[in-house]
């Protein structure tokens, strides 16, 4: 989230539940499990126009490939809201 949003916020969850990281955009990742032993992550925008993207991973996909999907997913979120409508 932004610095600006992040100053406001007063969190409930401890450090280890939630991890906050600076970053150009409001928004915020959930995750829970999905059939077939897979596993759902949603990025949503925190804004007045509700958007999320949402994903799911295989239960044999690595860390490492889970992250460069979702780090994707930032960037695809970033894009639209600074790309002209």
């Amino acid at each position: 989230m932004t610095p600006e949003t992040r100053g406001q916020l007063e969190l409930s969850t401890s450090p280890d539940e939630a991890r906050l990281e600076e970053a150009p955009i409001d928004a915020m990742w959930f995750s829970r499990p999905s059939h077939g032993g897979r596993e759902a992550w949603e990025l949503r925008l925190l804004a007045e126009q509700p958007y999320a993207l949402f994903e799911t991973f295989e239960k044999d996909e690595t860390e490492e490939q889970r992250e460069e999907m979702r780090r994707e997913m930032e960037n695809r979120m970033r894009e639209r809201l600074m790309s002209p409508e």
